[in-house]
């Protein structure tokens, strides 16, 4: 009994605690995390591919701000996009590739640049994203276009302290035209261009190009619809100025090219849509000696702008 009551009663001295390190060791580390983000799982490399996928298919075009991402294709293609700055995310290069001057330079450029990926992939693989296309060995993936809301070029301007100077272009389809009618806005001291969101051209890879540069810093605005949009401009007192060849005007006659205006230019050939040209306030004409019949949108936008912008001056 005197045994077993030693073993009852006896106790130790104090003893140097653990300072809880002994149950912090015991903790886990949280859960663990699914198979498609372990590294080296199998799982985990046919998550990467979808991904993969998901960057190279086109994204859907919706009424948000963005446009589609782009692929720039072939050797000559991808150096003058790389030259004239288009914007750029990944630089695709075909493994084994003959490494010509072409081909040295594109990765020069993008180097220099910064800010772009630069991905050797399987010629096969580059087939698949181009759909089967010649790109030489050589892809440029161009992100999505971040489109400015019409109200902001007006209120960019009159944060300016400026009367806003702005292009609308009603079914201007070529790219190329639009990025002319940009490099001229950016030119004369325009506050941005106007597109509608359906059957017209948008800032692809060609815009920029033609641009030469000045979509960087020359907003183009994409509207759902460009009639509500030019009558919002109206609610605000921004003149809206369509031209027209058989316009009840020239430009040089017209004085609301001083203050605020909207110029509207429609297409070369079938020029402004009926509910457009019945939405502007003047519709004027631009006088040609020389017996053209029409001006494509980038000229005719230049030549109003350099009106708007001399009597500004």
């Amino acid at each position: 009994m005197a045994t077993n009551n030693r073993r009852m009663s006896g106790k130790k001295g104090a003893q140097v605690g653990s300072g809880g390190q002994r149950r912090k060791g015991l903790e886990g580390k949280g859960p663990t995390p699914p198979a498609e983000m372990r590294k080296g799982h199998k799982k985990n490399r046919v998550a990467n591919a979808k991904a993969k996928q998901t960057v190279r298919r086109p994204a859907p075009r919706g009424r948000g701000g963005k446009s589609s991402s782009e692929l720039v294709v072939g050797r000559n293609p991808v150096v003058e996009a790389l030259r004239e700055g288009v914007p750029a995310s990944t630089l695709y290069v075909q493994q084994f590739i003959d490494n010509d001057e072409r081909v040295r330079e594109a990765l020069q450029l993008a180097a220099e640049r910064g800010g772009i990926n630069l991905m050797e992939a399987p010629r096969p693989e580059l087939d698949r994203m181009t759909n089967g296309l010649n790109h030489q060995g050589l892809v440029l993936q161009v992100p999505p276009y971040e489109y400015a809301h019409p109200e902001d070029l007006a209120a960019a301007a009159y944060d300016e302290g400026a009367d806003p100077l702005i292009v609308a272009l009603d079914g201007v389809t070529d790219p190329r035209n639009l990025g002319a009618v940009v490099r001229s806005v950016s030119a004369f001291g325009g506050h941005g261009v106007v597109v509608p969101e359906r059957r017209a051209a948008g800032m692809t890879a060609g815009a920029w190009k033609t641009s030469a540069g000045t979509a960087a810093r020359t907003p183009v605005a994409r509207a759902t619809n460009l009639t509500r949009a030019l009558e919002a401009y109206k609610k605000e007192g921004i003149a809206i100025v369509g031209l027209a060849a058989d316009g009840e005007a020239e430009i040089g006659q017209l004085a609301a090219l001083d203050g605020p205006v909207v110029i509207v230019v429609g297409s070369e050939g079938k020029g402004l849509s009926r509910l457009v040209g019945e939405t502007c306030d003047f519709r004027v004409r631009i006088p040609m000696p020389g017996g053209a019949e029409s001006l494509n949108a980038g000229v005719a936008a230049g030549i109003v702008l350099y009106e708007a912008a001399r009597r500004r001056g």
